[in-house]
C-alpha cells in the first residue's frame, strides 16, 4: 500500500529567497510531501508570481498566512503541515498561528527571536499536541549521526575538549541595499538582536549538542561588530563550560575571507577524538590514543540503521548539504507517520524540535548577557 503523500504549505520563500527553496527541494527527495499551497512573500505580487512559478493552484496562492489557514481548514483537502521559511521575526507569529489551528509546523532556525516568544511557543506545542520540527539540518548528515554514537559508545572515553567553529565571509563588507540575504539578517527588527550568533552561531551550538549530547551550563563571550555601521555582531567568540566537565570553544564569523561556509568540529576525550568539517562531510575522522588516525566514509555495512538510513547513494558517490537536509525531511515524515497511528518513533529523539529551539535561545540570551558584561561566564537560564 502507497503512503499519501504530506501536504503541506509553505510561508515565505518566494521569489527572491534562498533558504525556500533548499527546503522544497529537500521535501521532494524522497517523495513524501506535497506542496499544494502557500503565501510565499509578504507582497502579493510576488506571492502570487511565485506561486504561478511553483505550480501551486491559484486559488491556493494566498496573500497572507491567516487567510491560508482559515481558507484550508475548510478544505477536505487541507495543509497537513506548514512549512516557515521567513525571516527571523516572523517565526513566532506564524507558528504560533498554525499551532492554535492545529497545523503541524516545521519551521527553520533559529526558532524565534527572543526567548520568551521560544518559552510560548513550547508551550503551545505541548497543549496543542501538535509537531514541531526545526531545521537544524547539519544533524541530517550520516558522519554527524556516526559522530554522535561513537560517543554515546564510549569510544571517545570521557569527553575533555569540544572546538567547533563556523566561519563564513560574505558579510566581510557592508552589504548592498538591494542584498535581500544580507540586509534582513543584519537588521535586529527582523532578525532578533542577534546577527551571525543566531544564523549560524546556533547551527555549530547545536552541532555540540547533538554530538556530545552534553548540556552547556554557563558560557564566556566576545561578540563584536567589525563593520562600521553594522548594529548586530559579524563575529563571535565563546568560551563553553559543560555540566560534566568538558570544556569548549566556539568560533563564528560572517567576516572571515576565504572561508565560504566552514562549519568544523573536534571534540577529544581522554581515549580518542574526531573531528567533522561540513565542507567536506563524506569522512569523519577518529583518532585513537598512540594510534594513527582512521579516516571513516559513509558506509551502510559499518553504520547503525538509523545512520544507514541516511546513506543516500553508493560510496564514493559525495552526499552534502541538500541530502543531509532532505535526510531531515524524510525522518519528518516518518514521525508524522507513526504519530498518526498513535506510536512513536524511533527517530524523535535524533530530531532537532521546539526543545532545541528553546535551548538554542537560552545559548543567544547568555551569550548576549555575557559580551555585554565584559565577557564575565553567564549561566544559561
Amino acid at each position: 500500500m502507497t503512503t499519501p503523500r504530506i501536504r503541506y504549505a509553505m510561508v515565505g520563500g518566494g521569489r527572491g529567497a534562498f533558504i525556500g527553496a533548499v527546503h522544497r527541494i529537500a521535501a521532494r527527495m524522497d517523495d513524501r510531501f506535497e506542496l499544494v499551497a502557500g503565501a510565499l512573500s509578504s507582497n502579493p505580487d510576488v506571492a502570487q508570481a511565485s506561486a504561478v512559478d511553483l505550480h501551486i493552484a491559484p486559488e491556493r496562492a494566498y496573500t497572507s498566512y491567516e487567510e491560508m489557514l482559515r481558507a484550508e481548514k475548510e478544505r477536505p483537502d487541507g495543509v497537513q503541515v506548514v512549512v516557515i521559511v521567513t525571516p527571523n521575526h516572523m517565526h513566532f507569529p506564524v507558528a504560533k498561528a498554525c499551532l492554535e489551528a492545529g497545523v503541524d509546523v516545521i519551521c527553520d532556525k533559529p526558532v524565534t527571536r527572543t526567548l520568551e516568544e521560544a518559552l510560548e511557543l513550547e508551550q503551545l506545542v505541548k497543549s496543542s499536541g501538535c509537531f514541531f520540527g526545526l531545521t537544524h539540518n547539519y544533524s541530517g548528515y550520516p558522519l554527524v549521526r556516526l559522530a554522535r554514537e561513537l560517543v554515546e559508545q564510549n569510544k571517545l572515553g570521557k569527553l575533555r575538549v569540544v572546538q567547533v567553529e563556523y566561519p563564513q565571509e560574505w558579510l566581510t563588507e557592508a552589504a548592498d541595499a538591494d542584498n535581500k540575504q544580507a540586509s534582513w539578517r543584519t537588521d535586529p527588527a527582523r532578525s532578533g538582536l542577534a546577527g551571525c550568533l543566531g544564523d549560524i552561531g546556533t547551527h555549530a551550538f547545536q552541532l555540540v549538542r547533538f554530538i556530545t549530547q552534553q548540556k552547556v551550563e554557563s558560557v564566556c563571550a566576545d561578540l563584536s561588530s567589525f563593520v562600521d555601521g553594522r548594529p548586530v555582531d559579524d563575529n563571535v567568540h565563546v568560551m563553553l563550560r559543560f555540566a560534566e566537565g568538558a570544556k569548549g570553544m566556539l568560533w563564528t564569523s560572517q567576516v572571515a575571507p576565504g572561508c565560504e561556509n566552514g562549519l568544523r568540529i573536534r571534540v577529544f576525550g581522554d581515549k580518542a577524538s574526531l573531528e567533522w568539517a561540513q565542507e567536506n562531510p563524506n569522512e569523519l575522522w577518529f583518532g585513537e590514543l598512540n594510534k594513527p588516525r582512521q579516516r571513516f566514509t559513509r558506509r551502510a555495512d559499518f553504520s547503525s540503521d538509523i545512520v544507514a538510513m541516511g546513506i543516500r547513494t553508493p560510496g564514493g558517490h559525495p552526499e552534502g548539504y541538500l541530502e543531509g537536509f532532505a535526510n531531515l525531511y524524510h525522518d519528518f515524515a516518518e514521525v508524522l507517520g507513526a504519530r498518526k497511528e498513535g506510536k512513536t518513533h524511533e527517530l524523535q529523539s535524533w530530531l532537532p524540535g521546539i526543545e532545541t529551539g528553546v535551548e538554542g535561545m537560552r545559548f543567544i540570551n547568555a551569550v548576549l548577557a555575557s559580551s555585554k558584561s565584559n565577557s564575565a561566564w553567564t549561566p544559561l537560564e
